[in-house]
């Protein structure tokens, strides 16, 4: 599927200015536990703030993103594929925080990147945090960096790849080592993006599906 760049950030951009799908593009992809045996979170503190950013580039007549995986590590979401980014500081917004992420794990220069918008803000359980997706965009691929502490490698997901009418697949796995789950998910550059990501970017196919 090729695509004029400029016009799709264009209806991209105005697309994002409307109401979002939010829960209605979440809950589809939601895990769900197999069997009585079920995590429990039980949170004391109110959910920490942080983004993600969803880096949108053109490339050979394709639109597509950055995702990255985490190095292995002692917390839930060890391995997993993931947008860029994280926590915000403290007097950050959300747009700046999704940027120095950015910069941080995948080694993006801000100066050609342009934001767009956000996507519906999501809770996500494990970790106790609220993540609002930032959706920007740049008119040339990226040089990525990885951090080679945190991420382990970098993936390119296309837009394609969501609008697929098969995008959407389910399978069985095993999570903490313990918990089984039905997982709906992405298969991107050969990966399993499930969980958080996976509902994030189905809000995205949502939208996209609306204006292409």
């Amino acid at each position: 599927m090729s695509v004029d760049f400029e016009l799709f950030i264009t209806k991209l951009t105005n697309r994002l200015r409307l109401p979002l799908p939010g829960p209605e593009a979440h809950e589809p992809l939601r895990a769900t536990p197999i069997g009585t045996l079920r995590p429990s979170f039980e949170h004391r503190i109110p959910p920490k703030p942080g983004s993600v950013l969803i880096l949108l580039y053109p490339e050979d007549g394709q639109i597509k993103f950055p995702l990255t995986q985490r190095a292995e590590y002692a917390g839930a979401h060890s391995g997993q594929i993931s947008l860029p980014g994280g926590k915000a500081e403290m007097g950050e917004s959300i747009e700046q925080t999704a940027l120095r992420e950015g910069e941080e794990e995948i080694g993006i220069h801000l100066a050609q990147v342009e934001i767009i918008g956000r996507l519906s803000e999501f809770f996500v359980i494990p970790s106790n945090f609220i993540v609002t997706p930032v959706v920007a965009f740049q008119r040339i691929k990226p040089v990525f960096t990885p951090d080679p502490i945190e991420v382990v490698r970098v993936l390119e997901g296309t837009i394609e790849s969501l609008l697929r009418e098969d995008a959407v697949q389910k399978k069985e796995i095993t999570a903490a080592r313990v918990y089984q789950l039905m997982a709906p998910h992405f298969l991107i550059d050969n990966q399993m993006v499930w969980g958080a990501t996976a509902m994030m970017l189905n809000e995205l196919r949502m939208i996209l599906r609306e204006i292409l």
